[in-house]
């Protein structure tokens, strides 16, 4: 499991003070990039010296409980299935001291080619580097 922790600032909130909806999903983008970033990938890398890009292919997501102003979250990234192209990760977001679930995801990531935009095979070396890191 890797962990990112992540504040709510103001301009992620909506006039009531809550987080915005579609904010979860720049943490949980946040949360991915810092994954491959612990693994040793920077993206800007993978695009120049690779010519490969990483898009969201679908996403199931779940809203349970709100985010407020100011609280300090932390956003879970657990990689559950490593195909040939793509990556399947659950992510939950939980205020940081509690086990309380606030938003939760399945993201399918596929790999694909910066020129075509067609799926490409993820890297060796990216895909032996897929286990469990903090």
């Amino acid at each position: 499991m890797f962990v990112w922790p992540v504040r709510v600032y103001y301009e992620d909130t909506d006039s009531g003070g809550v987080v915005y909806y579609a904010n979860y999903l720049k943490f949980m983008e946040r949360a991915r990039t810092e994954w491959l970033r612990a693994r040793g990938f920077e993206q800007d890398a993978l695009l120049e010296e690779q010519r490969l890009l990483f898009a969201v292919r679908s996403l199931n997501v779940d809203y349970h409980r709100p985010a407020r102003f100011n609280d300090l979250l932390a956003v879970l990234t657990r990689l559950r299935e490593a195909g040939g192209a793509s990556f399947l990760f659950e992510q939950t977001i939980r205020r940081d001291a509690s086990t309380d679930i606030l938003c939760s995801a399945r993201v399918k990531v596929a790999c694909i080619d910066a020129e075509t935009f067609r799926a490409r095979r993820i890297p060796r070396r990216l895909r032996e580097t897929e286990g469990d890191c903090r």
